[in-house]
């Protein structure tokens, strides 16, 4: 059998990060910035208020001087007065900075009321401010030119303010990997169906689907097929449309192994020492444009889709899109113990409470036990040569 880092390396050699395309700057969050974004416009723009009130000439102020008050300044002005000696313009936040002026009284200084009164003939300055004060200079923060945004930057919306910020209105962002998924079995019936003799609803689709949702894919595709090897074959041509396929059973050695029976020997299949998910599938099939496209074949029952699917899925799909492949893990107490083979390394779905982690079902990581997956925080990673866990032990445990 192959290590888990065997195999992952394998299924990360599969794919290389994809290309980029322009992106309208407030879509696409999620995805990764392909090319630095620099300045287009100085930030701030021109000389503006930081604060409501009366923009002035600092040698003009002193306790209880009055001034003159030339004219009004609200933000989106077009055209501003001039301060002049022993004058004042009433300015309002984000406004801009008049010839003359300064420096900028709050109105709380003043002997102004606040909110939405006539504009003043002349104000009292209670309490001076120095020259600069309450003023936000043109370029402050970023200079036309300055690179802000570095490739690689994992886009968000406050990426995208900033882009706008700084100018753009588009931006080169990687291409959001397209996931098409197929879960084969004669005995899987669409969600909500009702239930004829041998057969089970098909919960690894949508299972796989929200999954590769949630790490940042477009999930063209999600629908369950027979064993009929046709029915796969044909259902497998349309899938490979997308930047990567996942397939759920028919990888391991019975007599009805749906994808073995089509790909075998394009695509490899292997054992792998973890439990659940020891039959895996992996390698790449060509699309009728040419592309090479991934194939990831998990196992069939539905705890090996979700632990499968975390450690080789998830990572693979990161590459595509060219963010982090890094699973954020912790080391914690164990509050219930269970047992696991020796030999393979173990991956149980645990609840994280406030003294450590317990399975979330009696039976520990049973790959059939899909109901009580709701209740995962993590999974628990029990090491090969680890047969038992107990009360008191410490295990790392990845957040899912």
């Amino acid at each position: 059998m192959l290590t888990v880092e065997q195999y992952l390396e394998r299924v990360l050699g599969l794919g290389t990060r994809l290309p980029s395309e322009p992106c309208a700057v407030g879509s696409g969050i999620g995805r990764v910035l392909a090319s630095d974004v620099t300045a287009a416009v100085d930030v701030p723009p021109f000389d503006n208020s930081a604060m409501d009130g009366f923009a002035v000439r600092a040698a003009d102020l002193t306790p209880g001087v009055r001034l003159h008050v030339a004219g009004d300044i609200p933000a989106g002005a077009t055209s501003v007065p001039t301060v002049g000696a022993g004058e004042a313009a009433r300015i309002m936040t984000g406004a801009p900075l008049p010839p003359g002026a300064d420096a900028v009284v709050p109105v709380e200084q003043t002997d102004q009321p606040m909110g939405a009164v006539a504009l003043p003939r002349s104000v009292v300055v209670r309490e001076p401010v120095p020259a600069g004060r309450h003023v936000r200079l043109r370029g402050e923060d970023v200079v036309v030119g300055e690179a802000v945004l570095r490739a690689g930057l994992r886009w968000s919306a406050a990426a995208a303010s900033s882009a706008v910020s700084l100018g753009h209105d588009l931006v080169q962002l990687v291409r959001r990997p397209r996931v098409a998924v197929l879960s084969t079995g004669s005995e899987l019936v669409a969600a909500g169906r009702p239930l004829g003799f041998g057969q089970i609803p098909d919960s690894n689709s949508v299972l796989l689907a929200g999954l590769c949702t949630g790490w940042g894919a477009e999930v063209v595709s999600a629908c369950a097929v027979d064993d009929d090897p046709a029915n796969f074959r044909a259902a497998l041509a349309d899938a490979l449309t997308a930047d990567l396929v996942l397939t759920t059973g028919g990888v391991s050695v019975g007599a009805f192994e749906v994808v073995r029976q089509v790909v075998d020997g394009e695509i490899s299949f292997d054992k792998v020492a973890m439990q659940p998910g020891k039959p895996q599938a992996s390698g790449r099939l060509t699309a009728p444009d040419g592309r090479l496209v991934p194939l990831l074949g998990l196992p069939g029952n539905p705890v090996s889709v979700f632990v499968s699917a975390w450690v080789y899925a998830r990572p693979l799909i990161a590459r595509l899109g060219g963010w982090s492949e890094e699973w954020p893990d912790r080391l914690l107490p164990v509050t219930e113990g269970w047992k696991g083979p020796e030999g393979r390394r173990q991956f149980t779905p645990v609840r994280v409470g406030p003294d450590g982690v317990s399975p979330v079902h009696r039976l520990g990581s049973g790959s059939h036990l899909v109901a009580s997956l709701a209740l995962a925080d993590g999974l628990a990673v029990v090491p090969e040569r680890v047969s038992s866990v107990a009360v008191g032990d410490s295990v790392t445990v990845h957040t899912v």
